[in-house]
């Protein structure tokens, strides 16, 4: 998984903003609402939300935890660039994105998707 990959996956979905959170943190959002984040203190580590049937699956593997503060709402952490592959990691990067967006409100996503 290539850091800059994902940034460039990240600010590609619809919607999509950046912001500096917590000092130093690359945080993606959609609707206001965080789905991807960057720690900077690691630059080989991202964060993201996935499934809840995901979660124990994914934090088996090596090189993936559940992520520090977000775990409880079935956020992993990904430490490293072998955990993943580049085409896994941005599935699961544009399933974040989807899960986030769905829990927006219907105006929301309507301004999202251009009033469609």
């Amino acid at each position: 998984m290539d850091y800059d990959k994902v940034k460039t996956l990240c600010r590609s979905l619809p919607g999509a903003t950046e912001d500096i959170k917590w000092g130093a943190d690359l945080v993606f959002s959609v609707g206001g609402k965080m789905f991807a984040c960057l720690a900077a203190d690691n630059p080989d580590a991202v964060s993201f939300k996935v499934d809840d049937d995901r979660f124990l699956e994914l934090t088996d593997r090596e090189g993936i935890i559940p992520a520090p503060y977000l775990a409880r709402v079935k956020w992993v952490q990904v430490q490293g660039r072998k955990a993943l592959s580049d085409k896994e990691a941005a599935e699961l990067l544009r399933r974040s994105w989807e899960l986030v967006f769905s829990k927006l409100t219907k105006k929301q996503q309507r301004e999202i998707n251009g009033g469609a």
